[in-house]
């Protein structure tokens, strides 16, 4: 697992989009691709743990502006993410791929879908929101506040952070905190500050694909209200719960979650043949 992580950045290729290159992952398989989009100061990197039980389906992960290996633009919004995954869709031509996104990531694919219709096939949505509405008192918050540069990967915010249930590797987990301690503080709080400001309840009624939404049951920070907002304003939409998880059920079961990825997945095959 540490030979893994160590070597994941090593496996990034790079696109243009608009004016900033865009790093991504891609693991060759059967189409409809799978663009898995991560959560806010992760990279595709969240996805290592997840992309072995895909086995045999295409797989692309980029990194978000800013992100890992992607550069930063002036924008840093969830439209300016969307503009630049649309991008990154046409770049590689993907035939509407499904989208997964995870917290951050899930908030981007919702305005991605709502933006560019044709150009996504359906939607997986782990630990969204669509109006996150976090305090200035919130633990998020204070903690993105307190951090100064240089970040250090062994930081006690990423304790809470990147918490999740025991069993997962801390080769990954410290990969992800090195990651996240290569963006500047001025970065995470400037993201962070869209994040807060962010509103798409407007955007999902506009989304018209097929919507798998998954919840941690244990989610602390977009936790049931989040979720059952969510399966009301999209048109579309089944919600499941990733029992015993919390933020981040990819990283916790990852097995759990690919399967309900491939059943929306086969679920759609089955439409298209209708």
């Amino acid at each position: 697992m540490r030979a893994e992580q160590d070597s994941w950045a090593g496996r990034k290729q790079f696109i243009r989009s608009g004016d900033r290159d865009i790093a991504y992952v891609e693991i060759a398989g059967a189409e409809p691709a799978l663009l898995l989009v991560h959560g806010f100061t992760d990279t595709s990197r969240s996805f290592s743990l997840l992309a072995p039980h895909l086995a045999g389906r295409r797989l692309v992960m980029p990194d978000l502006r800013g992100h890992g290996g992607s550069q930063a633009g002036e924008g840093c919004g969830i439209a300016d993410f969307a503009d630049d995954i649309a991008g990154l869709i046409g770049r590689l031509r993907l035939d509407r791929p499904v989208v997964v996104g995870h917290s951050l990531g899930a908030m981007v694919a919702v305005a991605l879908a709502a933006r560019y219709r044709e150009l996504v096939g359906g939607l997986v949505l782990m630990a969204g929101t669509l109006k996150p509405d976090l305090a200035r008192d919130h633990p998020l918050v204070l903690g993105v506040q307190a951090l100064r540069d240089p970040i250090s990967a062994a930081d006690p915010f990423y304790a809470w952070w990147h918490a999740c249930r025991p069993g997962v590797p801390q080769a990954f987990l410290a990969g992800l905190a090195k990651d996240a301690s290569a963006m500047p503080a001025s970065l995470w709080r400037a993201i962070l500050e869209e994040i807060r400001r962010a509103d798409l309840t407007d955007a999902a009624q506009a989304v018209q694909v097929r919507t798998l939404i998954v919840a941690g049951a244990r989610d602390p920070l977009f936790g049931e209200a989040h979720q059952q907002a969510l399966s009301h304003a999209l048109p579309h939409a089944l919600l499941v719960q990733a029992e015993g998880c919390g933020h981040n059920p990819h990283w916790e079961e990852p097995a759990f979650i690919a399967e309900a990825i491939s059943r929306v997945v086969a679920d759609l095959h089955d439409r298209s043949l209708q």
